[in-house]
């Protein structure tokens, strides 16, 4: 059965609003199931429906938006927020992840990419749009309280489904032939990964994926093949 993936839109602009849910709700396990153009609002609705997702605009009227993650995250937990934004100044970047924010994308960023953010936050990770996601990760590991950030977080679902094939020793064409993507695909993957995790080379990699127990741990995964 395909998990529903319930969202809340918040964002003060009806057409950027009218946009979202146009290109969100025509993704068969996506449910916009309420939207708002006030920050108030959107806690409360939230507080309301406990929807797996909030997509939110980070200047709004009504409350601070970073004072909204921080309400939300206290009244649902379980809600995991996205912020649309149109700024990519590192220190609203910063700001929205120690309030709580799990995904910051730019509005300029594609479709795809905000539906990979919520399917990301969904299923519990981080996710940082290109090209804000480097420098963010790092100004916010040399200035943030990181004691409880964990870089895997950083990492998509594919990234962290290479990452487990790489600790179990296999080459980019077997990892490649189980996901069914090209070995050109496997290492760009790769490569991203050992920059979010900075690594240098295949036996660091190696080494992390032993030291963090990635073998033993449930949520590294990949699809059955036949």
């Amino acid at each position: 059965m395909v998990r529903v993936i319930t969202i809340v839109l918040a964002d003060d602009h009806n057409v950027v609003r009218q946009g979202l849910r146009a290109l969100l709700e025509d993704i068969p396990d996506f449910e916009i199931v309420d939207e708002t153009d006030n920050a108030d609002t959107a806690v409360e609705i939230v507080k309301s429906k406990k929807p797996s997702v909030l997509v939110l605009d980070l200047m709004m009227k009504g409350l601070n938006s970073l004072r909204v993650i921080r309400q939300i995250c206290h009244y649902s937990p379980a809600t995991n927020i996205v912020v649309l934004s149109m700024y990519d100044n590192e220190s609203y970047i910063i700001e929205s992840l120690r309030a709580g924010a799990k995904s910051y994308v730019l509005k300029g960023s594609t479709g795809e990419e905000l539906t990979r953010a919520i399917r990301e936050v969904a299923a519990g990770h981080r996710y940082l749009a290109s090209p804000i996601s480097e420098r963010a990760i790092t100004i916010f590991l040399q200035n943030a309280d990181t004691s409880d950030f964990d870089l895997c977080e950083t990492l998509t679902t594919r990234e962290q489904e290479v990452l487990y094939l790489v600790a179990q020793g296999f080459t980019n064409v077997e990892i490649a032939e189980k996901l069914y993507i090209s070995p050109r695909t496997v290492e760009v993957h790769r490569s991203n990964m050992m920059r979010k995790l900075r690594l240098k080379n295949h036996t660091q990699l190696v080494q992390f994926a032993l030291e963090r127990k990635i073998l033993l741990t449930s949520k590294y995964t990949v699809p059955k093949t036949n």
